[in-house]
């Protein structure tokens, strides 16, 4: 499906500019969000940057306390069960109920998606990879059936990034998920959409479990990498 640009008002242009700073790792669990700097770095005034901050708190992004303001707000491994969890069974049900648009131009687009991604991890393009991977999860969803499911995929797009927990790339997980993707596109091929259903809900899992064991494995090393990122920007 096409989507029409639409107008972006000033909250969410901060609360994109927020999220961008999380997942490029320019900000990681724990640290500040002012509104002053992003109000520096947009132009635009502080009471739509406070918006932006009051809607990425409602989606777990950030975490206000009191005495300190927003923070960048990590996630503990229920959470993160719960949402691969959420993620699975949201682009499990759009696969079903949009079977009848994987027709030969949207496996071409998913062949496609498959190949830049390949050649992506082969050059260590992490930042290409990540976003043929978002695209490939909106090819499953984006269908006339499946309108919330894609929206609902939106709203939780980045919350299981590694990056936002310090945490850089890991070129074995995306092989091996790049090779999730490829069966799936196996079973769309094949018509058989309550296997490939099945396999993203796997894949999904998959994705959750092996951030939990990086992150329990090595919680202190973000925390090191932030501290030396603070340390280099101090004057």
């Amino acid at each position: 499906m096409d989507h029409p640009k639409t107008y972006m008002t000033k909250a969410e242009h901060a609360r994109q500019h927020i999220q961008e700073m999380v997942l490029s790792g320019t900000v990681g669990p724990g640290d500040r969000i002012t509104t002053r700097e992003v109000s520096l770095a947009l132009g635009i005034s502080e009471t739509p940057i406070r918006e932006a901050i009051r809607s990425l708190a409602s989606d777990g992004w950030l975490e206000v306390q009191n005495h300190i303001g927003a923070v960048v707000q990590g996630l503990r491994a229920e959470q993160i069960r719960e949402i691969s969890a959420l993620r699975g069974l949201i682009c499990g049900l759009a696969v079903e109920l949009g079977a009848g648009n994987f027709n030969a131009e949207r496996l071409a687009k998913i062949d496609e998606n498959i190949a830049i991604s390949a050649t992506a991890l082969e050059t260590e393009d992490f930042d290409l990879f990540g976003a043929k991977n978002y695209e490939f999860h909106l090819l499953l969803c984006d269908n006339p059936e499946s309108p919330w499911c894609r929206r609902l995929l939106e709203n939780m797009h980045g919350l299981m990034s590694a990056q936002r927990h310090g945490i850089p790339p890991q070129p074995g997980r995306l092989a091996d998920a790049l090779e999730e993707h490829k069966a799936i596109r196996d079973r769309l091929r094949e018509g058989n959409f309550t296997a490939a259903s099945a396999l993203v809900n796997q894949h999904e899992k998959n994705t959750g479990d092996f951030l939990i064991d990086l992150i329990e494995a090595a919680p202190a090393k973000g925390a090191n990498r932030r501290a030396e990122g603070r340390r280099a920007s101090a004057p």
